[in-house]
């Protein structure tokens, strides 16, 4: 969501019509296949893993090569959209997702559905870089939150179709129809892009002010194109002005260790150990195929429902309590876990109460980190470095969800499932702790207000 700008001019009410609906919708359908393709292998490693007869090690490099591939998207991503622009990287991604989707189905080996996966994660890095980029810059400034809201919302629904298609196959064992049905909404997201315009802001970077000022008008009165285009250039000179050694320098570095802190948090309590791995792990504890595969999906209609419910607040509660209240219950429900899994058997009645403790997990850090990390990289740093600064908090995201994916099942054999939640807790608290000190409220504020409490003016 984007960050609240300093006091403007009173302006019209802005309707949000199709010219301005449209576009962000087709972006955001990158949100859902960054959903839908990492949620998908939860449901397909219960059958393409004795299809290629995978060990635990295997299974994880299956699931991480995806992260690693979306690690060097993001990194990749930064000067490909500045030059190239938002539109046409865009379109690169969607081409991207479909023709690796169908790789992955029709693989005939492991070797390739990693190779696959690697493909479809350049896909995801740079398409969680780029579709909030872009919706932002599309979008007028009175809309904006909410439509960049889209990206995280899609990613909740993108995770929980990949749940029911995951239970609608599991019958057949059909994995391959569960990987390749990914390139229906790549496709018709291609084809969706092939029918919008570029940013107005890189084409104003790019000297091109009549095609933006044409882009604009599509959503916007000739004043507020005047007013927003004259924003634009004194951001773009500022800007073009900006280095390296700027974003990460004394003044904007609390801000760069918070950023980096809220990615590090999400990431540390495990959330994708439970979205990538639900399945099996709820099998290991004794449920059936079926069973494990439905709990999954309550899961992830949880996580979509509460996500909804928390962008419809968030503006009214604030950034703080949701972000402390959430990521305190997720600590007290990771001890919960660990602590269920000491029990001799987790079938009956402590099977539904582990369903149940995920399902709390998964809703409070939906309303709360699940946010967070894209909310609060949007609205901590000026504008001026925003795209350069964020960067580092997206970086730290993958390369730790790199990381858990790589390491959730050895870390259960090493330490058993209890020992992983407990892990994933003292890692909660400890971000906990940093954001309790650092998080200031950026509701309702200015990003210049933000930028000094960060800085710790007066």
């Amino acid at each position: 969501m984007a960050g609240y700008p300093a006091a403007q001019p009173a302006r019209a009410t802005v309707t949000v019509h199709w010219s301005i609906l449209g576009p962000a919708l087709v972006a955001a359908l990158g949100g859902f296949l960054f959903g839908y393709d990492t949620g998908v292998i939860s449901a397909a490693l219960l059958y393409l893993a004795p299809a290629f007869n995978l060990s635990s090690g295997q299974q994880e490099v299956v699931v991480a090569s995806l992260l690693l591939g979306a690690i060097v998207g993001v990194v990749s991503g930064g000067p490909l959209v500045d030059r190239f622009g938002r539109r046409r990287l865009l379109i690169v991604s969607a081409a991207v997702f479909c023709a690796g989707a169908l790789v992955a189905a029709l693989t005939p080996n492991a070797v390739v559905l990693i190779a696959a996966r690697f493909v479809l994660g350049l896909a995801i890095g740079t398409s969680s870089l780029v579709v909030p980029t872009y919706i932002a810059e599309m979008a007028p400034r009175e809309t904006r939150g909410r439509l960049v809201s889209l990206q995280q919302l899609m990613i909740t629904v993108g995770i929980f179709v990949s749940y029911l298609v995951g239970f609608a196959f599991s019958p057949s064992h059909g994995w391959r129809w569960m990987l390749g049905l990914a390139a229906v909404p790549a496709a018709v997201m291609l084809l969706g892009l092939l029918g919008l315009a570029e940013s107005p802001r890189w084409l104003l970077s790019r000297g091109r002010e009549d095609e933006a000022r044409a882009v604009m008008l599509r959503s916007r009165s000739p004043s507020e194109a005047d007013e927003e285009l004259a924003e634009m250039r004194a951001v773009t000179a500022t800007e073009r002005g900006m280095t390296i050694r700027d974003v990460f320098g004394r003044q904007l570095r609390p801000a760069v260790l918070l950023g980096v802190a809220v990615a590090a948090t999400n990431q540390l309590v495990g959330v994708n150990a439970v979205i990538y791995y639900t399945p099996t792990l709820l099998t290991r504890a004794g449920f059936g195929d079926t069973a494990a595969l439905v709990s999954t999906v309550g899961i992830g209609l949880v996580n979509m429902l509460v996500t909804i419910g928390a962008l419809l607040v968030i503006d009214r509660i604030g950034r703080r309590p949701l972000l402390l209240g959430g990521t305190a219950i997720v600590v007290v429900s990771l001890v919960a876990l660990g602590a269920l899994y000491l029990l001799p058997s987790q079938t009956g009645v402590v099977g539904v109460l582990l369903v149940a403790v995920l399902c709390v997990y998964i809703a409070a850090f939906a309303a709360s980190l699940g946010l967070g990390i894209w909310l609060i990289n949007s609205e901590i740093f000026p504008t001026a470095v925003r795209g350069k600064a964020a960067s580092a908090g997206t970086v730290t995201h993958w390369t730790l969800d790199f990381l858990i994916s790589l390491t959730v099942l050895t870390t259960i054999a090493l330490l058993s499932a209890t020992g992983l939640f407990w892990l994933y807790a003292v890692f909660g608290v400890i971000g906990l702790l940093y954001l309790h000190r650092h998080l200031p409220e950026t509701k309702g504020r200015s990003l210049e207000d933000i930028e000094h409490k960060l800085r710790g003016a007066r």
